[in-house]
């Protein structure tokens, strides 16, 4: 084991005493003895900071230091560790990394959003000043999946990262499949519930889950942040008709994030898509999180677990926060800052089959107009159902043999022109897993 370069104790400041620094403080209060053992070292937290100090609170803080000012925390000289643990992209939460890590601070934080949107230029300052910038809560949670890609998975060049990384989202998602109830519905259940953010659309949006997925394309293809290239699209659209009728062809629909680098570029997507019900991801309950890695010397790793939370958010924090005390140094995204490549993004999406779902008017002919129009547009179906209906208006379900989402768009912009589809038709990619 490495021997720390300082014996004495390791000591934390904490700025957020929300769910996840309350979760903190409780670990290290209740697990002293264990975490120096591991740490090689004790560790102590000497002061704090948040929006109230006198705020009831299920731990006890009253022994450390109180700091109004947040980005203080970054300027103590009692503090070798700052936890960044009050989210925001910028103000107080970006000010407060970037004082601590110029004052010779290692940092440690949650915050997925400073990160998809800073994190290559707190990466190169963090190193430039030879301290860790650790982040492991960011992304799913307690699942230590950046420890996966930067660790144990160095030696593999990494084909494709996918994964459920918005626990709502799927609560959503499952409770419209197991209960039959619609997304309007769900949605303010999971708001009385306390699932959502204050701005629920970082959830349904996809926004959130697309921070993750910045983060984890830069670990795995040594490229630079980009969330401004992450393809997003949210969950709100959805249906109970597509819910069943994708299940009654085999699959479950997940709000689903994939990353991968092809010959067209970075293909960064955080969408609504379809997998096979029998692969882990299509069986995915609740608020689970689950990321699927693909290497080429391991194959396709699977990683679940819980991806929010006081307890598991906590625990990856503390993770981090032991390999520093045990003298653990390794660059932010897994290779040197100065070396991550500026990648163009994908201008067009690696091809894969399609749902399809429209409304035809129930007329001859009509469903021959939309093959044909689909042919025209280079797309070839693969499985189509009609459904069985009463009145003028016939449910077509088609499943297409793979084609490009430019291919999709164009077809789909064609469909008003024939003057048989009724409404908007709906289109969600079948992922390949």
């Amino acid at each position: 084991m490495t021997t720390p370069s300082h014996p004495g104790p390791l000591r934390l400041a904490i700025a957020g005493l929300g769910t996840v620094g309350i979760g903190v403080v409780k670990i290290v209060q209740t697990h002293a003895a264990l975490i120096a053992r591991r740490g090689g070292r004790a560790i102590e937290i000497v002061a704090v900071s948040a929006n109230s100090r006198s705020k009831k609170r299920s731990a006890d803080i009253s022994a450390y230091a109180w700091e109004d000012d947040p980005v203080a925390l970054g300027r103590r000289d009692d503090v070798d560790v700052v936890l960044e643990l009050m989210g925001g992209e910028n103000g107080a939460a970006k000010a407060l990394v970037e004082t601590a890590l110029k004052n010779g601070k290692d940092v440690v934080t949650a915050n997925k959003a400073l990160l998809a949107h800073h994190g290559t230029a707190l990466a190169r300052l963090a190193e430039g000043n030879g301290r860790a910038l650790r982040f492991e809560a960011a992304v799913a949670g307690g699942i230590p999946v950046i420890k996966a890609l930067t660790e144990g998975l160095a030696g593999n060049q990494i084909k494709r990262v996918m994964g459920v990384m918005n626990g709502t989202c799927n609560y959503i998602l499952t409770r419209m499949e197991s209960a039959g109830l619609p997304y309007d519905t769900v949605f303010e259940e999971a708001r009385k519930l306390g699932y959502l953010e204050a701005d629920p659309n970082l959830d349904v949006g996809g926004i959130d889950a697309g921070h993750k997925l910045s983060l984890l394309s830069a670990i795995a293809f040594g490229t630079e942040v980009d969330f401004d290239a992450v393809v997003l699209q949210g969950i709100g659209s959805i249906s109970t008709d597509d819910i069943r009728l994708a299940r009654d062809m085999g699959y479950s629909i997940k709000l689903l994030g994939v990353a991968q680098m092809t010959g067209r570029g970075l293909e960064q997507r955080m969408t609504p898509c379809l997998v096979p019900e029998t692969h882990p991801l299509g069986q995915l309950q609740g608020g689970t999180n689950m990321v699927v890695i693909e290497g080429d010397m391991v194959g396709q790793i699977v990683l679940r677990g819980a991806g929010a939370g006081e307890g598991p958010t906590a625990s990856a924090v503390m993770g981090d926060v032991i390999d520093i005390a045990r003298g653990f140094r390794l660059p932010v995204f897994g290779q040197p800052a100065a070396g991550l490549v500026d990648a163009p993004p994908a201008v067009v999406s690696t091809g894969a089959p399609w749902y399809l779902r429209m409304t035809l008017l129930d007329k001859p002919g009509a469903l021959a107009k939309i093959a044909t129009l689909l042919g025209e547009s280079g797309i070839s179906i693969d499985r189509m159902r009609q459904y069985s209906h009463d009145g003028t208006d016939a449910p077509v379900l088609i499943v297409t043999h793979k084609a490009t989402s430019d291919d999709i768009s164009h077809a789909l912009d064609r469909f008003a022109a024939t003057g048989v589809v009724v409404g908007a038709p709906v289109a969600m990619r079948i992922e390949e897993v």
